[in-house]
């Protein structure tokens, strides 16, 4: 059954080994040469799977990896059950609002910590389980990287998220996500990387009134 269709990838919720689990497939796109589709795809499928176990190895809850398929550029992962953070956020009274997003800054230090940046930070790629624990979802665009540049763009990106989506309390979710944040990494780095953040949106803005 299709979960999710994606620019890049399609998920599915397949049967197997008699247990339910998570097929992310990279469909071959006919615009590519078929050698070269056939190598991103490759390349790809790899590098997503050894981010989702670093990240596991940081200390950041990610679905377990059963199965990597290179031939046909396919993972069968664990079927987390839960309920998108998307969807819960604003049904949360304000203090378990803010210890969530707490919650989230910390995980996010901790990516970066060690050198993970995500890629596609929102509230849709974080899955809120049943026992109260956020897994993180999706990393097919993240990155092993230290730059600080890249770091903000994956903050940057969550606080569009929180702008777009929880836009009533965009702020306060932000807030509370860099002050788990700066827990994690340190007063000197978190500062670089929000300062970092704020240049980006100048940017943005600059652009845009271009």
């Amino acid at each position: 059954m299709l979960v999710k269709k994606g620019a890049e990838a399609s998920l599915f919720l397949e049967d197997w080994q008699e247990r339910q689990v998570i097929m992310k497939r990279r469909l071959p796109k006919k615009y590519r040469l078929l050698k070269v589709d056939e190598r991103i795809r490759t390349y790809r499928t790899i590098h997503e799977s050894q981010l989702l176990h670093s990240a596991k190895e940081a200390g950041v809850p990610t679905p377990t990896i059963f199965l990597i398929n290179l031939t046909d550029s396919n993972i069968i992962m664990e079927y987390v059950q839960g309920t998108e953070v998307k969807r819960v956020l604003h049904n949360l009274p304000t203090e378990s609002r803010y210890a969530l997003n707490v919650h989230i800054g910390k995980l996010i230090g901790q990516l970066h910590k060690n050198r993970i940046v995500h890629g596609d930070l929102t509230t849709s790629n974080m899955i809120l389980t049943t026992s109260g624990e956020v897994v993180l979802i999706d990393f097919g665009l993240g990155e092993k990287t230290s730059q600080v540049e890249l770091r903000a763009v994956d903050l940057h990106l969550m606080k569009r998220a929180f702008q777009s989506t929880h836009f009533l309390y965009a702020k306060e979710s932000f807030d509370a996500v860099m002050k788990g944040y700066f827990m994690v990494v340190g007063e000197e780095t978190g500062k670089k990387v929000l300062d970092k953040v704020i240049e980006i949106e100048k940017r943005g803005r600059y652009i845009s009134e271009r």
